[in-house]
């Protein structure tokens, strides 16, 4: 809409400026007036101020401004309501807030797609506002997009199983999507069209149904969620082992003085050097993190790694601390954490 309305106020200005040559030209030739003369009376005439000709016309010329009249009269109307909804739009701070944020969507790269903003997509947002990483949401529903949209919070209104949406939405560059639609076959859409789209790109869906399990995994899924299990589990541990599980969900806090766990590469620890294990890191003396965890190149985990664990390039290590000790590993091993 943006867009017709911008060629719409362009077509004004050319009609305008295609009005005022075409009196000049006529006034100039049919009315013999000079160049000036020629220019003036087309101002006035365009302007209906109601003055008197700079001299006599002649029948020919008066034919012209005839026509010259009824013609700048409908040019005249027509560009004053497109120049005055042109101006109105542009000072509209919605318009100028979906701009601004159009205009950020375009630099995204590496970035998170989430489809649809409903209480997972809302819970995913904020959990990636927590950890500073790029995302933007693909919604349809108009009301919401008014509602939530921010430069902190991107909004794209559009249907996230049209690929015009998920071109727009950046699909080409972005290294994650999630799927949180209501309806699993609408997930399962967007899933075929995403992997079709980006081999590459890491895909997450929701699903309410076990059925639909196993056939968001076939069409490309790399994880699939089931949040109601997930909760149904998640209560039914708090009977069985509840001091375990308030252990865990307090790992999973964001914030000073909460536990945190981060995965990071090990190439960032050795810093180019080779056979280097956990043990010459040093990590937990250097910083208070513990490592907890190994990820092979391959993708194999080691819990609990032995010292002597060596470190592949490409594999990753999970470490646990808090705040202040992960924010000293960053600042010694010169690393941007993982979540920004």
């Amino acid at each position: 809409m943006a867009r017709t309305l911008q060629n719409k106020f362009h077509i004004a200005i050319s009609l305008l400026t295609g009005l005022i040559f075409l009196g000049t030209i006529g006034f100039r030739y049919i009315a013999n007036y000079n160049w000036i003369n020629s220019l003036y009376m087309t101002v006035i005439t365009i302007a209906t101020v109601g003055y008197g000709e700079v001299a006599p016309l002649s029948d020919q010329a008066k034919l012209f401004t005839t026509f010259f009249i009824i013609t700048s009269v409908t040019v005249i109307a027509f560009s004053l309501s497109v120049i005055t909804e042109y101006i109105v739009k542009q000072s509209n701070p919605m318009l100028i807030q979906h701009r601004k944020i159009k205009k950020m969507i375009s630099t995204f790269e590496n970035h998170i797609i989430i489809c649809g903003y409903g209480r997972n997509g809302k819970q995913v947002a904020k959990k990636l506002l927590a950890h500073k990483r790029p995302f933007l949401v693909i919604e349809g529903v108009k009301e919401t997009v008014d509602r939530f949209q921010s430069e902190t919070v991107p909004m794209l209104w559009g249907d996230a199983i049209d690929d015009e949406s998920l071109k727009k939405a950046g699909i080409y560059k972005a290294s994650t999507i999630i799927c949180t639609l209501p309806e699993d076959a609408d997930n399962l859409f967007v899933v075929l069209s995403a992997r079709q789209m980006n081999k590459d790109l890491r895909i997450i869906s929701r699903a309410s149904k076990p059925s639909s399990y196993r056939k968001l995994k076939l069409a490309g899924a790399d994880n699939v969620i089931m949040p109601d299990r997930i909760g149904g589990d998640h209560m039914a541990s708090l009977v069985v082992v509840p001091d375990l599980i308030e252990f865990l969900d307090n790992i999973s806090l964001v914030g000073d003085g909460s536990v945190n766990i981060e995965e990071i590469p090990s190439d960032k620890l050795t810093q180019g050097k080779e056979n280097q294990s956990i043990i010459d890191l040093d990590i937990r003396s250097r910083t208070g993190c513990t490592i907890i965890g190994y990820k092979s190149p391959e993708g194999k985990y080691v819990i609990n790694p032995n010292a002597s664990q060596f470190l592949e390039s490409k594999s990753k290590i999970i470490v646990l601390g808090d705040a202040v000790q992960i924010k000293k590993l960053n600042k010694l091993y010169d690393i941007s954490t993982t979540f920004e």
